[in-house]
């Protein structure tokens, strides 16, 4: 999805969904229809023999993307102890039916540029999130500071990986700018970067006021993409907290 808005929404996985969980199911097939090109129609095959996808569809979540957070969840524990989060390119809303699961309890306020169908408990604002307005406006849909900021935002790609990972990194480190601003002591951030990770600025913001800053791929991203997700948790404030200690770039 375009700027201000998610992309499509790990560790072992508590999902019961592995990296090559399509084996064993039927293949689909997909001829080529005559107003279909053919690249929708390697999109389309994809969709139907993706075993995220169904199992998206049958457990009523609005995209596979919910995995992904799912997955990273289960290796890094930010939902569960959350009381109150926001979603950053929040539509389809698959990332925040996780968080509503997972922790009934949770207040969640998201945003996007693109309308998202309503979710129980969850306050939606449809606006840009780089506009002046939005953070105030997410902070009195939640109705206090967050203890977890979570972005799913990716540039429009323009099919340049250098250019793409440019723009969704700058997606990022306002995301993060976001999260240094608002969030509680103790709290968490995670965010889609690009292959390559994080950048310079990015990860020294980050590792300035987290305890711990990781990359992670989760198995429910696909191999051939290049996203990537980083996750910074023990949030310490605001001040000049200097350099964090015990931080691994590589999640390793």
């Amino acid at each position: 999805m375009s700027g201000g808005s998610g992309g499509g929404k790990g560790g072992g996985s508590k999902s019961g969904i592995g990296g090559s969980g399509g084996r064993g199911g039927l293949h689909v097939r997909v001829k080529t229809a005559k107003k279909r090109s053919v690249s929708s129609t390697r999109w389309l095959q994809r969709q139907l023999n993706d075993p995220y996808v169904r199992r998206a569809q049958a457990e009523g979540y609005r995209s596979r993307a919910a995995y992904k957070l799912i997955e990273l969840d289960d290796k890094f524990g930010f939902i569960k102890k959350a009381r109150a989060v926001v979603d950053l390119g929040i539509t389809p809303g698959g990332w925040s039916q996780v968080v509503r699961k997972a922790n009934p309890r949770a207040r969640v306020a998201g945003i996007d540029l693109l309308a998202c169908e309503p979710i129980e408990g969850v306050a939606i604002l449809e606006m840009d999130f780089m506009d002046d307005a939005a953070p105030d406006a997410l902070i009195e849909a939640l109705g206090s500071a967050p203890d977890l900021v979570i972005s799913d935002m990716a540039a429009n790609t323009v099919g340049h990986q250098q250019t793409d990972h440019l723009r969704t990194i700058g997606l990022a480190e306002t995301a993060a700018d976001f999260a240094v601003q608002t969030l509680v002591p103790g709290g968490a951030f995670v965010a889609k970067v690009f292959a390559g990770g994080a950048d310079h600025t990015l990860l020294t913001l980050l590792k300035k006021h987290f305890t711990t800053v990781k990359h992670a791929k989760p198995p429910a991203s696909r191999k051939g993409s290049p996203e990537l997700y980083v996750i910074a948790q023990g949030f310490k404030g605001r001040g000049d907290s200097g350099a964090a200690e015990n931080s691994d770039e590589n999640g390793r």
